[in-house]
């Protein structure tokens, strides 16, 4: 291992000025000590209008907390659990942008960088660190920072590809051993379960993979046993897909670029995942710019993106980061995987969410509640898919759309979504037959 001097995380901190422009490390990897150290000087009075970037992050966010409204500015390109309130109460921020596009934000400028706070791994004895768990605009915030605050961690994974940096781009070194953040997932229940198969039944042997992250992907994944030659190319994985690697159902052999690969841009899961990546030449965390790049997907043929929604109307339209006019989440890399699925030869963009909510309320609605976001749009839209059936929407008449996503929504809404599409299409000229036979 390669000699390091390191510092404190009080001391490190210190470059910090008034007014700068902070990167953290995201999903696990956020840096906690010098997160903490941060806030210290925060609540010292020794700092203010220092604004803070990241994609979402596990683990406490003090710095959006109101305690530090002037001190801290989080302006993040997705909302994480851990700063909703705080974003939704307008102490916190958010930047849309396709997840794509964060790294392009700091190389082309429209975010200044002048601190980049990451974790990384040993040095190995080359003399290079990994950033492990998360490269996604992290690398880009290192080639532009002014400073660059790196916490060497034995826990941080030595991830190749992109996630490979020099300690020559390391400016500040702090040691700090904390195990990773942790993210553990429920076990599907039945509405989850019946969504996994209507996914299952629609990826061929030798698709490519994307998909997020949570209860829905896992019970598509759990789905997958009998599959043939399934790659990966996604933004992020977790557990799930561990047990298909194992069995040889995910090899990579039908992938045209990066063959044999798995690549990701970030991870999040149990420690199980951390450790598959360390020293794994068969996984490549890359740049987000690359996995997220809808020409770059599409170059895989039977490319599949699985993603969620919070809301669908009637023409298609996906709601998929805010609750009317709270923001939920983020753009996130829906559009870049759904855009990159639809040029892919052979490739299915699946929009799968529960046709209701928790409290009974049908996800599939005439108009979208007011504010909601548009993330896909109607002319995006390919294959949607709830615990109800899967039905494709491309190509297909307005009229034709409402009648097939009216099919797949919870029975208890149907009638009421039946009238309200013959509100809109039937009153006009002929109606399609079916509406309202009911």
């Amino acid at each position: 291992m390669t000699q390091v001097k390191f510092t404190t995380a009080a001391e490190a901190v210190k470059v910090i000025k008034s007014g700068d422009h902070i990167h953290l490390s995201s999903v696990a990897s956020a840096p906690q000590c010098l997160i903490k150290a941060m806030c210290d000087r925060g609540r010292a009075g020794e700092l203010k209008d220092v604004h803070i970037h990241h994609l979402h992050t596990e683990g406490p966010a003090p710095y959006s907390e109101p305690e530090f409204e002037g001190v801290f500015q989080l302006d993040s390109f997705f909302v994480g659990g851990n700063v909703r309130k705080t974003t939704q109460a307008g102490y916190a921020d958010y930047i849309p942008v396709f997840l794509s596009e964060t790294q392009r934000l700091y190389r082309c400028g429209a975010v200044p960088c002048n601190v980049a706070m990451i974790q990384v791994s040993r040095p190995d004895k080359h003399g290079y660190v990994s950033l492990g768990t998360s490269v996604d605009a992290t690398l880009a915030a290192v080639e532009c920072a002014d400073t660059v605050i790196a916490v060497v961690n034995k826990y941080v994974p030595r991830a190749f590809g992109d996630a490979m940096i020099p300690m020559s781009k390391i400016d500040l070194f702090v040691e700090d051993d904390q195990p990773l953040e942790e993210a553990h997932f429920t076990t599907p229940n039945e509405v989850e379960v019946a969504i996994g198969k209507h996914c299952a039944a629609l990826i061929e042997d030798g698709a490519t993979l994307q998909m997020g992250i949570g209860a829905i992907p896992n019970a598509v994944l759990a789905q997958l046993g009998g599959h043939k030659n399934l790659g990966i190319h996604t933004e992020m994985f977790a557990d799930g897909v561990l047990p298909l690697v194992r069995a040889g159902v995910i090899n990579g052999e039908a992938k045209n670029i990066d063959k044999g690969m798995m690549v990701s841009t970030f991870l999040m899961g149990s420690q199980e995942v951390y450790n598959f990546i360390d020293d794994n030449p068969g996984v490549l965390m890359k740049d987000v710019g690359y996995t997220n790049d809808p020409y770059i997907i599409a170059k895989n043929d039977k490319v599949t993106a699985i993603n969620s929604a919070l809301q669908v109307d009637l023409t298609g339209q996906v709601c998929a980061d805010s609750l009317g006019r709270k923001f939920y989440s983020g753009v996130g890399g829906q559009v870049d995987f759904v855009y990159g699925a639809s040029l892919s030869k052979g490739g299915k963009a699946i929009i799968a969410m529960p046709s209701i909510t928790n409290k009974g309320v049908s996800k599939i609605c005439d108009t979208l509640m007011p504010g909601a976001g548009v993330v896909t749009t109607r002319s995006h839209m390919h294959w949607f898919v709830t615990e109800n059936g899967a039905v494709d929407l491309y190509g297909k008449s307005l009229q034709e759309r409402a009648r097939l996503l009216i099919s797949v929504a919870h029975p208890s809404a149907q009638e009421e979504l039946d009238r309200a599409a013959f509100e809109r299409y039937g009153s006009h000229h002929h109606y399609i037959k079916g509406y309202m036979s009911k």
